[in-house]
């Protein structure tokens, strides 16, 4: 089968396209990939920057959707079924296993590129807002990054959880554009985001960080929380917190992975909250770009410069 290695930690120009024999383990479902989900971890694998560090050479991609070719005995999966999945490693290839407990059913109403665009981001907003945020039917929710990936997934799930408005932060108009189609009740640009807010939020989902921290935090009214899911930006921001004290607001961290990887049933929990509203278009991935498998390197150096919109996938 054809993949992607990482040989060498020198950036995403170094990945290859190489020839590798299918994968055998018979405890695994083994899925042909239609789509692989492109994200901001395996760029950072690209030079050994992410937290997960397999050794070299490995494939990367963790998340996939596509046809079962072979599943074990009692696992409830049959050839032909169409699935998304969390591989964790292995997904840039023309065929992958996944775990059992880590591999769902795909409706029928939802393409291969969306199914592999969704496990990743909505299970880790849905983690953020329902199971860390405690987010209430009728609250306000602020997205930073609202036209990427998490940002649309974040917005789509605020609404459909409940949520009574989103506003939407992004850094053009044309961006906008994409949050409003997502499900955004208004769109504000991250210049001077603050003022156009004010003091109304309850909830700040935030993948970015950098220097709108401090301003997201002076969003909040009381009883507030800022979800810390990620630094896009680069730079890890610190928080005086008397400001925590005087406000009485919340600065809350989210790992998912951390948390869902070692309980299983976990992520099943989450997608069997989230499958109905996928099913009825609720919630809907926004799929960026599309790359063929040997284009990999575009795939990837097209997060760098955080002009994506959406989810960017791989079709081998």
């Amino acid at each position: 089968m054809r993949a992607i290695h990482i040989t060498t930690l020198d950036g995403p120009e170094a990945i290859e396209v190489v020839d590798l024999p299918d994968p055998s383990d018979e405890g695994m479902v083994t899925i042909a990939v239609k789509a692989a989900g492109v994200a901001f971890p395996e760029l950072l694998q690209t030079r050994g920057l992410y937290q997960v560090k397999p050794d070299l050479p490995f494939v990367p991609g963790a998340e996939v959707a596509g046809v079962v070719e072979k599943a074990p005995d009692g696992s409830g999966f049959s050839v032909g079924d169409r699935v998304a999945a969390l591989c964790l490693l292995g997904g840039f290839a023309e065929k992958v296993q996944a775990r059992p407990d880590l591999t769902f059913v795909l409706p029928d109403e939802v393409t291969f590129e969306e199914g592999a665009s969704f496990l990743f981001n909505y299970a880790t907003v849905y983690f953020a807002l329902v199971e860390r945020g405690g987010m209430a039917p009728g609250e306000s929710v602020l997205v930073h990054g609202a036209a990427g990936g998490i940002g649309t997934a974040a917005i789509q799930v605020a609404k459909a959880f409940g949520a009574d408005r989103v506003v939407a932060v992004v850094s053009t108009e044309a961006k906008g554009e994409v949050a409003r189609a997502a499900g955004a009740d208004e769109v504000v640009l991250a210049d001077g985001f603050r003022e156009s807010v004010g003091k109304t939020i309850d909830i700040v989902v935030d993948p970015v960080g950098g220097d709108r921290f401090t301003d997201s935090l002076r969003t909040l009214r009381e009883h507030g929380r800022l979800l810390v899911i990620g630094f896009t930006a680069g730079q890890i921001p610190e928080v005086k917190v008397n400001r925590l004290l005087l406000n009485n607001i919340s600065v809350v961290g989210v790992g998912w992975g951390a948390y869902a990887m070692p309980r299983p049933g976990h992520v099943g929990s989450e997608w069997e909250a989230m499958l109905p509203h996928l099913r009825s278009g609720a919630l809907r991935p926004v799929v960026g770009a599309s790359y063929p498998l040997e284009d990999a390197v575009a795939a990837l150096t097209s997060l760098e410069g955080r002009t994506v919109t959406g989810k960017v996938v791989l079709q081998p």
